[in-house]
């Protein structure tokens, strides 16, 4: 059976922590961020765990990662 390849666009965006939950980064955080709050920046830098819904689509890209 061929290798599997591995999305690197998804392999940037996504990792998968310790106890197995899968973690994205907020949408919004790279630009037009002059005009926003402090406290909505600071907002920005958290991780936060993708959905169940979207765990699957992200597992079929990323093949050997412990997902």
């Amino acid at each position: 059976m061929p290798k599997l390849k591995t999305h690197k666009g998804a392999e940037n965006r996504f990792h998968v922590t310790g106890s197995g939950k899968l973690m994205r980064t907020k949408l919004g955080k790279s630009h037009l961020r002059r005009k926003k709050a402090p406290r909505t920046k600071r907002l920005y830098d958290e991780k936060i765990p993708v959905s169940l819904a979207d765990k699957k689509r992200v597992k079929r890209l990323l093949p050997y990662n412990i997902v």
